[in-house]
Order: structure tokens, then sequence, then C-alpha cells
């Protein structure tokens, strides 16, 4: 883990359509003061439509992670955010023209590639990190996400769907800025061809096409270039993890382990989290060492627990599709 935050050194600009309005959209990214963290800007909704990236914002989980703040609402936002906390980018404004992220080819690699492109500019500012010190655990049936103390920001998913080309896949990794770019930020999102014409049927993945998700039917993937991995899909399922978890609005010290989980899923985990301050801290790099030594920041997890993560939980948001993942 890293001492200091970072931003970007420079402004960076997307363009595509949202996979289920299916509206054109601009994206710009701009460097951002320390101890900011990432917000969006409703940019067509004038001035005050800010989002804070913070998880007392999400509004729906049940087909990608929305956020909102009164009528500024931003959808699809796990693949950006993704990008950004896998990069270790800690602070950032991203002003938008639409109510969804584009979803580019699916994946994160694209905006990997240019943010990696542009570069970090470290700040004077530390890093603070919220470690787990004992287990926090949410259940959703047969739906299982837990974090367990670890040294470091690990992640561990396992998947498992009735169709000859997924069956049961597993995938487990320490993230890292290089490991991320190479096995997580490629991999797309996945739908099964009848749940996506349903969805559409409904006004919904209105911009869903080959060109950015995999498609597959009861025979196999529709995708004629095939899959960038073989295990693709549980490495999506990473990449989406990632993205979510980045609302807790600090750098994750543990091993997140999940099982057969969706946005809504992983949404209870960080209520779970806030719901058990006695199992957490924040810490940062100890101010006067570069042994990579730990303090803790805040001595009352329950004090901080009411200050710095005022989350709130609008309703049960755990609903999932397979379509759009």
């Amino acid at each position: 883990m890293e001492k200091y935050q970072h931003t970007l050194k420079k402004t960076v600009r997307f363009a595509g359509v949202g996979l289920h309005s299916g509206e054109p959209v601009n994206l710009t990214i701009k460097a951002a003061p320390s101890n900011s963290g990432i917000r969006f800007q409703r940019s067509d909704l004038g001035r005050k439509a800010m989002v804070p990236a913070f998880m007392n914002r999400v509004v729906d989980t049940r087909l990608a992670t929305t956020i909102g703040d009164g009528e500024a609402r931003v959808s699809t936002t796990e693949h950006l955010l993704a990008a950004l906390a896998g990069l270790g980018i800690d602070n950032a404004l991203i002003e938008i023209d639409g109510p969804e992220v584009p979803i580019l080819d699916g994946s994160a690699a694209p905006f990997v590639h240019i943010l990696k492109n542009c570069g970090r500019a470290r700040q004077n500012a530390r890093r603070r990190m919220l470690k787990v010190t004992k287990e926090i655990e949410f259940r959703d049936g047969d739906k299982v996400i837990r974090v367990l103390p670890y040294d470091g920001f690990k992640v561990s998913s396992e998947i498992e769907f009735d169709h000859q080309v997924i069956r049961r896949q597993t995938y487990s990794m320490e993230i890292c800025p290089e490991r991320f770019a190479d096995e997580i930020a490629s991999a797309r999102t996945f739908g099964f061809l009848e749940e996506v014409r349903k969805l559409q049927e409904n006004g919904l993945a209105l911009g869903g096409s080959l060109d950015n998700a995999i498609v597959v039917d009861r025979y196999g993937i529709l995708n004629s270039e095939g899959l960038r991995f073989p295990d693709e899909f549980v490495r999506h399922k990473i990449l989406d993890l990632i993205g979510d978890l980045a609302l807790l609005g600090h750098a994750l010290l543990g091993h997140v382990i999940a099982s057969k989980t969706g946005h809504g899923q992983h949404f209870g985990l960080m209520q779970a989290i806030v719901d058990n301050p006695d199992c957490w801290e924040l810490v940062e790099y100890d101010k006067d060492s570069d042994n990579g030594l730990l303090e803790r920041v805040v001595t009352t997890t329950k004090a901080a627990g009411s200050r710095i993560l005022p989350f709130l939980v609008p309703g049960k948001l755990t609903g999932e599709s397979c379509a759009a993942i």
C-alpha cells in the first residue's frame, strides 16, 4: 500500500454510450485536491449537481451500481471506479453530461489505458486505509461475501452458472496496479441472450452490443472474437467488486472472499463493515518512518464510524440479474 495520496497529472476525456440508456455521453476526469476523494459532477444539470462516490449515495444496485444526490444520479459507476482504485488514484473530479458512465468495451481497460498514459501526481497528504481486524460477513441466501484481516488488499471470487461455457470459476489475487491492469481490467461484462432481450423489451440494456459485452446463448458465446481469458466471467466479477468497494471512500486492507455475489451483496458487505465498528480501524503510514509501519489514526472506531462513514441503507438493494452484470 502506498503512503501518499495520488491524483491525475492531467485531464483526460472519454465518450461513448450508456449500456442501459443507449444515449451518448461525454466524461472528463480532472485532478482534484487531497482528501477530496472521487466525485461525480453532472455537468448537464449545473455546477451544484455533485455526487460523491461514497456508499451513502448508493440508490440502486439491480443491474449496476447507481449513486445519487437529489435529482443528480450516475449509474454504471463500477468499471470506472475500479480503474481509479486499481491504479491507486485517490482524488478525482469526474464531469459527466448524462446519467450513465459510458460502457466503452464493457471492461475497465479503456479507462486504465488512458489513465496510465496520463500518469499520477503524488500529493502531500497521507493515505488513510480501512484495516479489517476481525472477520466481517454478509449473507444473502446462497450468496456470501466476507472480509478477513490481511496485510494488503486481496480478492477471491467464485461464481457458478448452469451453463457449459461458464460452470464454476474461481480466481484469487492480491490487488496492485500492475496485476490489476494485466489480469482484471480487460475482463468484460456479460449477459445471457434471453435476459438481454427481456431487458431491452423493458427499455434497458439499449446500448448493449457484442462490442461492449460478452453475450451467451444456450449454445455458447456469440462474440466472434471469443473470450479474452478462459475465466473472463469470474475476473469481471472481481472487477465489479473492486469498483463497488471503492465506495467505502478509503483503500481497504483485508482479504475479500465472495461467492456468487453481485452489486447488492457488495453493498451489503459495506453496510456490514459500518455496522461492526469494532472489526476495523483507520490507519495510515507512520509519519516519521519509511519502513512501511502503520499507526492507528482513530482510536475509537465507533466514533470514526459515525463521523467518517455516515452510511444509510436505502432499502434492501440485493436484486440482481445475470444480464449485464
